[in-house]
């Protein structure tokens, strides 16, 4: 089948700067793509780069099977959704909807269809009268996504739609974009640098670092089974706990701590050496999980963050910090002694120089 887009060795260069470097990309028809990284790793570029809004230095860009690489935005068949919403303040959302149509010489009936579908799907009818002034920050930016929506394309582009708006709005406009895709079935491509979004929206994930993608793929495996320490430490709230090791004589080896090697579930030969060593919070067992794990040991408390429904706790494990998670209701204070374990088969290995799971 093939692909909604395809991106062959991309290029972007800002003087001696490369900004994305040979970059290949290929999305499936109807894929939910979120790229995802910190700033300045290039996501926002490359989605602009795909809408046309940047011209790269080198490669290609396909859309539905037709190289847009040197065409002008307007040709490319994409809607985007911009974070700074982008709405005329002086027309109301009714004529924010219809503008972009009536410029393209759109049938009247036809953009009235549009602007009815679309109003409907996003829950805005009753806002269509109003101007951008009178609306909340989500009321905006449903209508900057109707505004997409209304242009009836194959692909839409979303570059950190949410990032204006507070915690519980952007919970759940989350899920109502999420509804979007479900009911349309469009592809696509969405910016964030917030991984509960990338998490919860995405198919695939596209985790990217200084203008290259560190890996691709569902979000399940870039938790379980991250490709390299970059891509673990940075899926994960709070982040990995992560030890320098040394591998040798069936164990791994944490300073006073060791491990049989046998436990762990291996990705690659190496058997020996220095690694590093990481396990994500929520997988450090207490109190009656500890009967399944082998692993088990003693920490010293810290410090604790309640968080209601559960707590987070500090502590020191081979010299290193050390977070793990509890039940919300256990009752713990700085200076107590914990037994805390994990399940070895759950935790990552890295190599010391390449940082590569092994």
């Amino acid at each position: 089948m093939e692909p909604s887009i395809l991106i062959n060795q991309l290029t972007l260069n800002y003087g001696p700067v490369e900004v994305l470097k040979k970059l290949d990309l290929d999305v499936p028809k109807g894929e939910f793509l979120v790229l995802l990284g910190s700033s300045g790793c290039g996501k926002s570029t490359l989605l602009n780069c795909i809408a046309g809004l940047l011209e790269p230095t080198d490669g290609q860009i396909h859309i539905n099977g037709r190289n847009v690489t040197w065409e002008e935005p307007s040709r490319r068949g994409i809607g985007m959704v911009f974070q700074s919403y982008a709405l005329y303040p002086q027309m109301t959302v009714e004529k924010n909807l219809t503008f972009g149509l009536k410029n393209a010489k759109v049938p009247r009936n036809e953009i009235a269809e549009r602007v009815a579908r679309a109003a409907g799907i996003l829950q805005i009818e009753p806002l269509l009268k109003r101007r951008p002034s009178a609306l909340s920050g989500g009321q905006r930016q449903r209508v900057a996504i109707g505004r997409a929506l209304v242009r009836d394309v194959d692909v839409f582009l979303f570059d950190e739609p949410l990032s204006n708006l507070d915690a519980k709005l952007r919970a759940e406009l989350r899920v109502e974009i999420k509804r979007l895709h479900q009911n349309l079935g469009n592809t696509m491509i969405y910016v964030t640098h917030d991984q509960v979004e990338a998490m919860t929206l995405a198919d695939r994930i596209a985790i990217m670092r200084g203008g290259e993608i560190m890996q691709l793929a569902s979000p399940s495996e870039i938790y379980n089974l991250p490709v390299n320490k970059y891509v673990a430490s940075f899926i994960g709230s709070p982040s990995m706990n992560f030890f320098e090791a040394v591998l040798g004589q069936g164990e791994i080896k944490l300073k006073e701590l060791s491990f049989p090697q046998q436990d762990y579930q291996w990705s690659s030969e190496q058997r020996s050496g220095q690694v590093w060593f990481g396990v994500r919070p929520e997988h450090v067992v207490s109190g009656d999980a500890l009967g399944k794990c082998k692993t088990q040991f003693d920490v010293v408390v810290d410090m604790v963050e309640p968080m209601g429904s559960e707590t987070l706790v500090w502590a020191k494990l081979a010299g290193e910090p050390f977070r793990f998670r509890l039940d919300g209701q256990t009752r713990i204070v700085k200076g107590d002694t914990v037994r805390v374990g994990f399940d070895l088969s759950l935790a990552s290995m890295f190599d010391a120089q390449t940082e590569r799971r092994i």
